[in-house]
């Protein structure tokens, strides 16, 4: 072991950012719910490489819900739960949040403040929880990475899903970084965070 490594994991967040997941619930994939995204099994399928990298890598891992009263993303339906897959595992951070920003969430406001807010983000939905936040983390000059591929938003008006998945991503490059999922894995596959044993530091 390298405890290098370790010491440069805690003292510059960028070598160890935390990987953001918004609300990769049931809402989002259920049937004709209002919320449903049909076309939603690529960024699914990006989701899943993203945060494959991130555990083999020893990245910290955030998930981050929504949670309402209405009978949209209400803890008392099933629309609430996990995408199957993408269930927490006991080493991985989970908030709950009512506003659209994970800001909104007192403790992962706290997190961010206090890792210089470095992290990526991919998730649901685009147009509401990923943009809010990019905002909010640009107002606190945190860094930030916005997997696009990984993330997918609602059509709007006349626009299509796809047609608003590519103007947010435009508008969200103002804040911060755009990559996609496989460039985004080969450019941190070289992060001197984890695993240990099989990488040397500087």
């Amino acid at each position: 072991m390298n405890s290098v490594i370790y010491l440069k994991a805690m003292t510059d967040p960028s070598v160890a950012p935390c990987f953001v997941l918004v609300d990769l619930q049931m809402e989002y994939i259920s049937g004709a719910r209002l919320m449903a995204m049909p076309e939603a099994s690529a960024v699914l399928a990006n989701c899943r490489l993203a945060l494959a990298h991130a555990r083999a890598m020893g990245f910290p891992v955030a998930y981050v819900r929504q949670k309402s009263r209405s009978s949209f993303f209400n803890p008392a339906t099933t629309f609430f739960s996990w995408i199957s897959g993408f269930e927490p595992t006991r080493a991985d951070m989970v908030f709950d949040r009512d506003k659209p920003s994970c800001y909104s969430n007192g403790l992962f406001s706290e997190l961010m403040e206090g890792s210089e807010g470095h992290f990526v983000l991919a998730g649901f939905a685009g147009e509401t929880a990923c943009l809010s936040t990019a905002i909010d983390a640009y107002h606190r000059s945190h860094r930030f990475t916005y997997l696009a591929d990984a993330s997918a938003s609602h059509g709007l008006g006349r626009l299509s899903a796809d047609q608003v998945q590519e103007a947010i991503t435009e508008i969200i490059g103002t804040y911060g970084e755009i990559l996609d999922t496989r460039s985004w894995i080969t450019t941190t596959s070289n992060c001197a965070a984890l695993p240990i044993g099989d990488r040397n530091g500087p």
